[in-house]
This record gives C-alpha cells, structure tokens and sequence, in this order.
C-alpha cells in the first residue's frame, strides 16, 4: 500500500478521536487475566433506516464482533472483517469531486495544459472538446481566471459535467464503459500542477464551505447556478462507528481524487490510508495529468481508475494484497469485504464482491437497483436516501433490456452469475 503523508484529513481523523467521535482504544487486560468479551455495540441511530435494514446490520456487526473478540482481536491485514463504502451519495449526501471542482473554477486554481493542448489532459477527449476548449480558454496565463472568465468556465463545465461541449459535441470517446469514467478522471486530470498538500487544502476550503452552507443552497459558476451544499449522513456515520467498535476494517473507495476523499473522510473517522480514490502519477512532487494503474494496466496509461470494475480490482490489490491479473477477478470469500455499501451503478461490482450485506442507496440507478430487487441470495439491502430520497420510480427498471452497460458503451440485459436474465423490476422502497 503507498504511504501517505499526514494531510489535513490525518490532523481532523485525529481531532476527531480527541472529541470523543472515533472509537477509544480499549483498555489492555492484565498479564494472565483472560481478556473481558467485546461488548458488541450496534447503531444507535433509528431513524431513516428501512424496513429490518438496522436489525440486520446489527446482527451482522453482533456476529462479527463475537468472531473478532473470539480470536483475541489480534487485529492486522487479513484478519478483521472488511467493510467497503463507496463515498458520494453513499456515506455524505452530494458529491465531493463536483464541490471541490466548483471550487477550483470559483478561485483560479485550474492551470492551462501545457502549450495550450487540451488533448494532453486525457488521452479519451475529442479534437472537438480539445479544440472548444482552447478557443474558450487562455494559454499564456499561470492559472485559468476561470472566476471571471465565464466563457471559460462554462466550456469546463460543459466538459466534467455533461461530457459534452458547450456546442453539443461528444468530449469522451474510445475507452472501456466499466474501467473507467473519463468525465470523474478527468478531474483528477485538471489538478496537475499541483502538490497533493496544495489540493488537501483546496478540498478542505471547499469542504469548509459546503458543510456552512443551509441544505438547498446553490452557488454560481460561470453562467450556471450548481449545487453549494454537502452533509455526512448521520446513519452512514453511525454505522462506520459501530463497525470499527466491532473490529471491523473500515475503508473507503470512490471515484473522486484520492486527495480530495482524504480530506472528508476524516469527518467519519476514516483515515486517509483508508482511503482509496483516483490517484494521479508525480513528478518531481507535483500531479501529472497520468494515473496510477491497478491490475493489468501500467501507471500513466490512464485506463481503470476507482470505477465499476476497477473498484473491484483496486480494493483487491490495496486491501487485500492481490497483485497482477489476479486484481481484476473475483476472490475467494476469504479476501472478500464482509459489507459493501453504495448509491450507483459505479459500485455494482465490490457491492457484489461483498459476503455478508449489500447496503443500496436506492438513487433510481438501472442495474443497480435490477441486481439489488433480484436479490438472488437475500443479501441486498435496499434504503431510501437518507436525505432527499428519490421518489418512487413510476416505470419498470429495464432490466430485462438496457439494464446494463457493456464495456464498449451499448445497452444490453443484466444478467445473473449463471447468464439467466433479471426481469425487469419495480421500484418499492424510496
């Protein structure tokens, strides 16, 4: 596992066990006294859990906390049970990557791409999205005044959010649809330049500032009004806390810049080595606009980051030790998360790693939600959003059709482990 440097987040995970927030250590027993059992601790927060969601989770964290006070809780890689979450709209309502990319265009913190080439900022953007944003955006210039240049701003937001142009063109093409999301990596992408500390702080500024603000508030980025709030969701926090009480090992996976998941994880006691995003490649100290690779694909070729199967491939290799094409595959039970929790199709794959429950957020998100109502080995867990939760889905999930996504782009049905196809399925918790 690649060693971090303590960032902000280090200092708030450890103003966090101060408060009281991050579970005590507990007590050593005496020499030659057997230790006292671990007292198994569930959720304490009631409220916003459906159905027999909460009695389930607890008796899930009950029987692992028993096998951990069993074994002597020796603790260590490989034997205390893993719990995964994925992070935007899973543990915090909102998104982080949008809030710390609104961020960067609100105060100049975006440089230009060396000699003025968009194309050296992802290797998956069309000369057309390559070409808008270089008549939309300055080159001679240390930082893009993306505060005051609305034409500019509004051609990135074009790009990172609708994956198009400002003028309707494709901005992404030619990659693997469950590798990797060229839109959330090109994020990562737009921070070269920058030491990993500097982009701690621009997260922290921007955490600082969606956390103050009220529920609903919007704020303005170039021509746009975009969302200017974030909240951790008190039952997401509970949980974890209720897991590291039990022994369990808490991690974090999400497809927004490793530095910016570092910085927020703090708040639910997750430390950043516990943290896994979109990691860039360095030089000299700085980001590139190159990725690290996991599994079969070499640093710099930019072709899996922390989505769909590369969350599988990623939590296998830095939680699990599993190196090479191994990483890719599925695992033994044994080097397997015991909970995984999510909100999106980008999480199909280490949600359906997952031995023990499969918390869904339900976020209306086709193959997702198919595999979740399918529920083939009573595992999955289906939750309303805990704040603003999506209304009911008036219409079937496509299952049987378009549910999911090939990875050359094309619809096609989702399909079980034996190859039968899900049907399509209606949509009863929200």
């Amino acid at each position: 596992m690649t060693n971090k440097l303590r960032t902000p987040a280090v200092t708030a995970a450890l103003a966090l066990a101060a408060t009281g927030l991050l579970p005590a250590a507990g007590a050593q027993a005496a020499p030659h006294e057997p230790r006292a059992p671990r007292a198994c601790a569930g959720l304490t927060v009631t409220e916003g859990w459906y159905g027999d969601n909460k009695a389930r989770l607890d008796k899930l964290i009950a029987d692992h906390c028993r096998t951990t006070a069993d074994k002597g809780d020796k603790g260590g890689k490989g034997t205390k049970p893993v719990a995964v979450f994925d992070w935007d709209n899973t543990v915090i309502k909102n998104d982080v990557g949008d809030a710390t990319f609104y961020w960067l265009l609100r105060n100049d913190r975006v440089r230009p791409p060396r000699h003025g080439d968009w194309s050296t900022t992802s290797r998956y953007l069309t000369p057309e999205a390559a070409t808008a944003l270089g008549a939309a955006c300055p080159t001679a210039v240390r930082t893009l005044p993306t505060s005051t240049d609305t034409r500019c701003a509004d051609e990135l937001l074009a790009v990172y959010g609708n994956g198009t142009t400002t003028g309707g063109k494709k901005a992404f093409d030619g990659y693997d649809h469950r590798r990797i999301e060229p839109q959330y990596a090109w994020l990562a992408q737009l921070l070269h330049g920058w030491t990993t500390r500097q982009v701690n702080s621009f997260a922290a500024a921007a955490r600082a500032e969606n956390l103050a603000a009220p529920q609903g508030a919007t704020q303005r980025v170039g021509s746009s009004q975009v969302t200017g709030w974030v909240r951790y969701y008190d039952q997401q926090r509970d949980l974890i806390r209720a897991l590291k009480g039990a022994g369990f090992d808490v991690w974090i996976v999400s497809a927004s810049p490793e530095p910016v998941v570092d910085v927020w994880a703090g708040g639910v006691g997750v430390a950043p080595d516990h943290a896994l995003g979109i990691r860039n490649t360095t030089e000299h100290g700085r980001l590139t606009s190159h990725l690290k690779g996991c599994g079969t694909v070499r640093d710099g070729e930019d072709r899996m980051i922390t989505y769909i199967d590369g969350k599988r491939c990623w939590i296998n290799q830095e939680i699990f030790g599993v190196r090479g094409p191994a990483a890719e595959r599925v695992q033994p039970p044994a080097r397997r998360q015991v909970l995984a929790a999510g909100d999106s199709d980008t999480d199909i794959s280490f949600l359906r790693d997952a031995t023990g429950l499969r918390l869904v957020l339900n976020r209306n998100k086709n193959e997702l939600m198919c595999r979740a109502y399918d529920n083939g080995d009573g595992r999955w867990l289906v939750n309303p959003m805990f704040i603003e939760p999506k209304k009911r889905k008036t219409t079937a999930y496509p299952c049987a059709t378009t549910g999911y996504t090939a990875p050359d782009g094309t619809p096609a049905p989702v399909r079980r482990t034996d190859g039968s196809v899900i049907a399509d399925q209606q949509d009863s918790v929200y």
